[in-house]
Parts: C-alpha cells; sequence; structure tokens
C-alpha cells in the first residue's frame, strides 16, 4: 500500500505519520506531485487557518493535482473543510479544493466555548466501508471553530451548539473534522479502514 500524506505547509504530519506507523503502514510525507498522484491512498491534513492554508497549497502548485486524483483521499481537520468548494474564514469566502460540494461556515457554538475542543461523541447518519467497527457514541477528538452543514454526503455527525459534519464521504473523497490520528481506538480503526476502502 502506497500512501502519502500531503506536505501542506500547515499540517502537523509527524503525528499523522506515526498514527499510520502503528497500523504498521509506511506513509511518505511529500508536497511532489508526481508522488501525490502515483499514491494508492491519499492524506490531506492541516491545522490553522483556512485562508494561509489554501495559499500555501495554491503557492506549491499542488492544487490542480489534488482536484485530479482519483484514488482515495481523506482530509483531515482543517484538511476535511480544504475539500469543499467554499470556506468562510478570514473576512470573505475563500476558494477550497472544490472535491466535494459545500461551503464551511463558523461552528455556532451558542453559549458554549469556541473553538469547539476536546473529546464529543459520533453519530452514524449512513453505512460505509470508512465506518466498520464504528458505533454510535464512540468518542472522537475535535479542535475547530469551522464547519460543514449536515447534507447528503454526511457519514457521521457529532454536535456541539449545532449538529455539524463529522465525516463526510463524495465519490472517492473523505473527511474526518476530528482528528483521528488523536483519537484512540476509534481514530486508529478510521484510518485503518481508509486503507481498504474500494479504490
Amino acid at each position: 500500500m502506497s500512501l502519502v500524506i500531503v506536505d501542506t505547509g500547515v499540517a502537523n504530519l509527524s503525528s499523522v505519520k506515526f498514527a499510520f506507523d502503528r497500523l504498521g503502514v509506511e506513509a511518505v510525507i511529500s508536497d511532489k506531485v508526481e508522488t501525490i498522484t502515483k499514491a494508492q491512498r491519499v492524506i490531506l491534513p492541516g491545522v490553522g487557518a483556512a485562508p494561509y492554508a489554501m495559499k500555501s497549497i495554491n503557492a506549491k502548485g499542488l492544487t490542480p493535482a489534488l482536484r485530479n486524483l482519483t484514488q482515495p483521499v481523506m482530509g483531515i481537520c482543517l484538511g476535511m473543510q480544504l475539500i469543499f468548494e467554499t470556506l468562510e474564514e478570514g473576512g470573505s469566502p475563500v476558494k477550497g479544493l472544490g472535491l466535494v460540494p459545500g461551503t464551511v461556515k463558523a461552528l455556532n457554538t451558542k453559549k458554549l466555548p469556541s473553538p469547539h475542543m476536546g473529546w464529543n461523541t459520533l453519530t452514524k447518519k449512513s453505512d460505509d466501508p470508512l465506518l466498520e467497527g464504528i458505533n454510535d457514541n464512540d468518542y472522537a477528538y475535535f479542535v475547530h471553530s469551522f464547519a460543514a452543514p449536515v447534507t447528503n454526503i454526511t457519514l457521521a455527525t457529532s454536535e456541539y451548539g449545532e449538529d455539524f459534519s463529522a465525516i463526510v464521504r463524495h465519490k472517492n473523497v473523505y473527511g474526518c473534522q476530528f482528528h483521528p490520528e488523536r483519537s484512540s481506538r476509534v481514530g486508529a480503526k478510521i484510518l485503518e479502514n481508509f486503507l481498504k476502502v474500494p479504490a
């Protein structure tokens, strides 16, 4: 299994790589188009702000290649937000990668502190190979202020002030709003499942 973690310039790359190391899979960290496009699986991680992340991805010349990937792709945390068409962050809308339809908006936490940080439960909305062995009320670890709404591509939700998409899938592209690399057994199982989803 060839697995590439995309070096977006704004990611906690080591912790994601270590998560796959624990599964016995050697991941390659790269921002080289040829390496990314030839991989059997691609991970798009990210932390921080969407405007800066997209600026970095565009500066590295990765946008066209990422938009044309046909193998299974997974965005993690900010990486999940970047796979959407539009991100409402930074005062004006940011054009995302457009791998999945929709807009990422500020999470309406109501009276709860922002960002949403810590362990929270998942609620499954649709069956998918990515969710094999995952149950309702399993916990995952979140750190975010923006989120995607619940739509027909939502596989699982979580709730913090409002319901939001915790896991999405559109064709070959998956997204996890939480950090599977920090989510203990549940996160490890999701990463393991991602390695097995049909190409």
